[in-house]
C-alpha cells in the first residue's frame, strides 16, 4: 500500500471514531460530575462553619456564665473568713445585754448592725433556721443527737449552735444544729 492510501485509510478511522462518539457527550458528565462534586464540598464547608459557628456562640454563652458567676461570689473568701467574726459579735450582744451599762449595748448593738447590713449590701443572707424545725440533712449540718425533750421534738431540731448562711443563692456555710432523737 502506499504512503497516501495509508494516510487516507488513518483518517477515515479518526473521522469514524469522532462520528461514533456522540457530541458533547463527555464533556457534559465531566461537568456534571465537579457540580455535583463541588455541591457536595460546598454542603461539607457549609456545615463545619454553621458547627463552628455553634460552637463559638455556646462558648460566648458559657463564658459570659462564669464571669457573672466569678462576680457573684469574686468575694466569697472575705465574706467566709468575716462570719467569725459576725459570730463573736453575737455573742458579745448577748453577754453585754445581761450588763446594765446601755451606752455599751447601744454602741455595740450600732456596730454589729453595721457589719451586718454592709454583708448583707454584698449579698450575704442568713438561711433561717430555728428550734422546732424538720431536720434535713441537705440544709443543715448535725453536730450532735440528744434524747429530745419532747415526743414533738424527735427527728427536728433542738438547738441551733451556729447560723448558716448563703452568698446569694449558694450556701456558703451549713447551719450546725443539735438534733432530738
Amino acid at each position: 500500500m502506499s504512503k497516501k492510501n495509508k494516510n487516507t485509510e488513518d483518517v477515515k478511522d479518526q473521522v469514524e471514531e469522532v462520528l461514533d462518539t456522540p457530541v458533547g457527550e463527555t464533556e457534559t458528565e465531566e461537568v456534571v460530575d465537579a457540580e455535583a462534586v463541588l455541591k457536595e464540598e460546598l454542603g461539607k464547608e457549609k456545615d463545619k462553619f454553621l458547627r463552628l459557628f455553634a460552637e463559638f456562640e455556646n462558648y460566648k454563652k458559657r463564658t459570659s456564665k462564669e464571669r457573672l458567676e466569678l462576680f457573684k461570689t469574686a468575694s466569697q473568701d472575705v465574706i467566709q473568713s468575716m462570719l467569725p467574726v459576725l459570730d463573736d459579735f453575737d455573742r458579745a450582744i448577748k453577754e453585754i445585754e445581761k450588763s446594765e451599762d446601755t451606752g455599751v449595748i447601744e454602741g455595740v448593738e450600732l456596730i454589729h448592725n453595721k457589719l451586718k447590713e454592709t454583708l448583707k449590701s454584698k449579698g450575704l443572707s442568713e438561711v433561717e433556721v430555728s428550734a422546732g424545725d424538720v431536720f434535713n440533712a441537705d440544709d443543715h449540718e448535725a453536730i450532735t443527737q440528744i434524747p429530745a425533750p419532747n415526743d414533738d421534738l424527735k427527728g427536728k431540731i433542738v438547738d441551733v449552735i451556729e447560723k448558716g448562711y448563703k452568698l446569694g443563692d449558694k450556701v456558703i456555710r451549713f447551719p450546725k444544729v443539735v438534733t432530738g432523737q
